[in-house]
């Protein structure tokens, strides 16, 4: 279970490493918002623990990153709007940050970063030389190369996501997905991610893509 007062601590820091020298508002209610929506009921992957995760995942791939602050902000706000029968739920997730962030003090370029580096997160695709959505994307996309029994537990909390889909539709659906994925040259764009999540990574896409076509 996800350590909330850990968290509250994790976006202090990011928020403070992003409006350095200034005396902003008090993070903890943004903390608190963003938390909130975390933790809605609809959710059962993109949830705290995920966002924990791709935390934990920056904190790894850290010295490959140009800011590792806005990335961390960035994180917080990846999937602060989610919606899974919603299309646009990374634009939303940026429109926030681009409305909460100089509200919380954060500087136009900084805040204009953390929101791009959101919207990143449609397509995975960050260019050659984006050291910070390199590490980004990686870190959202490390679950891909889980061990066994957490790939299985991703896939049932998505499929659970998308309870409303018929499973035919389903099926359909998340095998154009990991196809596509499967179809990049690079699924991750660290050294250290390519190094050490990219078989890993391609091997359990595959067994799902499998499985599904059972």
């Amino acid at each position: 279970m996800a350590d909330l007062d850990d968290l509250r601590d994790r976006f202090a820091r990011a928020l403070e490493s992003a409006r350095p020298g200034t005396d902003g508002p008090d993070p903890a209610p943004y903390a608190d918002d963003l938390l909130a929506r975390w933790q809605e009921p609809q959710r059962r992957y993109h949830t705290v623990e995920h966002l924990t995760a791709v935390l934990d995942h920056i904190d790894v791939l850290e010295e490959y990153a140009q800011d590792p602050g806005l990335v961390r902000l960035a994180a917080w706000f990846h999937d602060a709007v989610y919606l899974p029968d919603r299309s646009e739920n990374e634009e939303r997730s940026a429109r926030l940050a681009e409305r909460a962030l100089p509200e919380a003090g954060v500087p136009a370029a900084a805040t204009a970063e953390v929101a791009r580096l959101v919207r990143l997160t449609v397509t995975h695709a960050p260019a050659d030389d984006d050291r910070d959505g390199q590490v980004l994307c990686d870190a959202d996309l490390a679950i891909l190369a889980a061990p066994p029994s957490a790939y299985a537990a991703y896939t049932a909390a998505v499929r659970e996501e998308y309870g409303f889909v018929p499973s035919d539709a389903f099926r359909e659906g998340r095998s154009a997905v990991l196809r596509q994925l499967l179809d990049l040259p690079r699924l991750f764009r660290t050294p250290y991610g390519a190094r050490t999540w990219e078989a890993t990574a391609r091997y359990n896409l595959a067994s799902e893509l499998e499985m599904l076509s059972l």
